[in-house]
């Protein structure tokens, strides 16, 4: 595959397309369709108002109005996991005017994860352009004795019970990656389900659980506080927030599953015309070469992308098999 799995060379293909955007600010004016959009272009965030993806969202309307002529409206549909406002996307009219911020979550994990959803993201949404990636990080409490990957997974595999991994819901990241661990380390590793990554992390900070899997933004302040130690973090590349800590390739775990990321992007209904996917994909992808949506990305521990809307297809039909693998291992299933 030309583009490999959201991992390391998303940056750079990110780097190259928002260049190419911002060295040319007539191609929007030039772009095919030219009639769109001729009304406000609604972007669905199906999670609730002030979470991270709502301010993402909200940075890239802003400056999306400003390419596109028209304002762009930040509509929050949160319920059932992301389901009820990717379902309304992919039952709209396909004319560009409405327009998916999708997460992992709504486009990789749910098809495996529920027996019966509303849409299938393959056959009901069109992508647009992946925006920006989240990789998380391997956490320990500072009182753990490992100091590497291969140090945790020795002291799991030595213990009698396995230890504990800790995950902010059933389904999420961390509780597939926690039982890929125990199934790829031969550990008994215990899952415990949080609701939210706040009260997880608590209880890593206090010695409740063994490990677990974060977000950069939310562990960093406990990490400065010499309260918890990370180990390894996701996808290809490490992340500029914390360049000391390796990937899991350079950890040596160079596990598909560790190289996928958290990840935003946008998505239209299926049958939206390609000049109008176009239009939308230049738009974001000059949005997120803005300074003000790229630091307020790194505000949230994300990495800019800005990829291509064939880029983005190439990415996900990667990681689709390693997502469904995942969640297989876990044997996750939500009603």
């Amino acid at each position: 595959m030309t583009i490999p799995s959201f991992p390391r060379r998303w940056a750079l293909a990110g780097l190259l397309a928002a260049c190419a955007a911002v060295a040319a600010p007539a191609a929007l004016a030039q772009a095919p369709a030219a009639d769109f959009p001729h009304k406000p272009v609604t972007l669905v965030v199906p999670y609730p108002a002030g979470g991270g993806t709502d301010v993402v969202a909200r940075s890239l309307a802003e400056q999306m109005a400003r390419l596109l002529g028209q304002p762009v409206i930040v509509d929050n549909k949160p319920g059932a996991s992301g389901i009820l406002g990717t379902s309304t996307v992919a039952k709209a009219a396909p004319d560009g005017h409405t327009v998916l911020v999708g997460l992992t979550q709504s486009l990789l994990t749910n098809p495996f994860l529920y027996a019966r959803l509303p849409y299938d993201p393959r056959k009901d949404l069109g992508l647009v352009s992946l925006v920006a990636t989240s990789p998380l990080l391997l956490l320990v409490p500072a009182s753990s004795p490992a100091q590497s990957v291969a140090d945790l997974q020795r002291a799991l595999r030595a213990k009698g019970d396995g230890g504990n991994c800790g995950s902010w819901g059933a389904g999420s990241y961390p509780h597939l990656a926690c039982a890929h661990m125990a199934s790829s380390w031969k550990a008994p590793i215990a899952h415990i389900a949080y609701k939210g990554e706040a009260p997880m992390l608590q209880d890593l900070v206090g010695g409740q659980l063994s490990f677990t899997i974060g977000s950069a933004i939310s562990a960093k302040p406990y990490m400065d506080a010499g309260k918890l130690r990370a180990l390894a973090v996701t996808g290809g590349q490490r992340l500029p927030l914390l360049p000391a800590v390796p990937t899991f390739a350079e950890a040596g775990f160079a596990d598909p599953e560790y190289r996928v990321l958290g990840w935003l992007g946008l998505a239209v209904p299926q049958a939206t015309p390609p000049a109008v996917v176009a239009r939308l994909q230049q738009a974001a992808q000059q949005a997120v070469a803005t300074p003000e949506v790229g630091k307020r990305f790194a505000q949230l521990g994300m990495l800019a992308v800005g990829s291509t809307a064939e880029q983005f297809r190439q990415g996900y039909a990667a990681d689709l098999p390693v997502w469904e693998r995942l969640v297989r291992t876990s044997g996750a299933q939500l009603d």
